[in-house]
């Protein structure tokens, strides 16, 4: 039974469009693979960003993968896998996943644009700042279990201990 009663057929404008504008206005590099596709980089202070928006038009939702460069060698997976599901216990939207045959870390979320909904600049860069504050502030947590191979709880907490004032 599906609740929807609204017809997805009515035309609406592409959310990818808005997303591109956004990338143009940051004067960030990116690239539409195609019209359903679009891959932003950015950078930041631990790594570069790889961040690919996909319109999904069948869901009628709009999906952001972020990427860094931290590949999980087969030896660190089971502990980056526990970090993971250490961190997104603590996340309130969006999370992170390990793509097992690339061995890379990932974040996702998606917006929901049903029944015709357009995604405004405000909803893509806000989507955009989650996906960045998550991958920034556990970066150094990934980074411990795969570098140093420090267990999941000592990486989390290393990354949630936040100092205040200067040195």
């Amino acid at each position: 039974m599906s609740l929807n009663t609204y017809s997805s057929d009515e035309s609406r404008l592409n959310p990818l469009d808005v997303v591109e504008r956004l990338a143009a206005v940051h004067d960030w590099s990116f690239e539409r693979a195609s019209e359903d596709e679009i891959t932003i980089l950015v950078a930041g202070k631990w790594s570069d960003y790889q961040v690919s928006y996909t319109w999904m038009g069948d869901i009628e939702a709009l999906h952001l993968a972020c990427a860094f460069d931290l590949r999980v060698p087969e030896r660190r997976r089971a502990g980056v896998q526990e970090l993971i599901s250490m961190i997104n216990e603590h996340m309130w939207v969006g999370h992170f996943d390990l793509w097992v045959n690339e061995g890379m870390v990932m974040f996702r979320h998606a917006l929901v644009l049903n029944g015709g909904v357009e995604a405004s600049g405000k909803q893509c860069e806000a989507l955009l700042d989650n996906a960045l504050e998550a991958c920034e502030r556990y970066f150094s947590a990934f980074q411990f279990v795969v570098w140093a191979g420090r267990p999941a709880k000592e990486a989390l907490s290393a990354a949630m201990f936040e100092t205040s004032g200067e040195a």
